[in-house]
């Protein structure tokens, strides 16, 4: 059953995503297909090429060649894509719950202290919470990923 976390008070969704995504895949290894609306994907593929001096955090879109795909540690994918290469970690900056999660080994919300952004995460919280997943929560306030 997919691991889900959701990362209560981000300051800024993008900068979160930067730093989650260089935790996971630098120090981690892992596989990550982070979903989210266009302007935010935008967003993200931008701040990746500035992020870091030292870690560079190879990734592409969903819709590249299947070679790029296959070599990228993070792929952008707006919500429902397919053809996704991997499904180890989705990291979700979007509203709804992301279409496919439960194929995932693991999945993390980002939620900032936004209280729009918390009403449509306690909607998601209660959807995941109903069908009987454990869900963990990590408070961002610190401004730790």
């Amino acid at each position: 059953m997919t691991e889900i976390d959701f990362h209560f008070n981000a300051v800024d969704k993008v900068s979160h995503a930067c730093r989650l995504l260089r935790k996971a895949v630098v120090a981690g290894g892992a596989k990550v297909v982070l979903v989210a609306d266009a302007a935010t994907l935008d967003a993200v593929d931008a701040a990746l090429w500035q992020f870091s001096a030292v870690d560079f955090i190879g990734h592409c879109r969903n819709n590249s060649e299947a070679h790029v795909l296959a070599r990228s540690a993070v792929v952008l994918a707006a919500p429902g894509a397919s053809g996704l290469p991997h499904q180890q970690v989705m990291v979700n900056l979007g509203d709804a719950v992301p279409p496919g999660f439960e194929r995932f080994e693991r999945l993390i919300e980002v939620v900032t202290g936004d209280e729009a952004d918390r009403v449509v995460s306690r909607a998601r919280w209660r959807h995941y919470a109903e069908r009987g997943y454990a869900l963990k929560r990590h408070d961002m306030a610190g401004g730790a990923a």
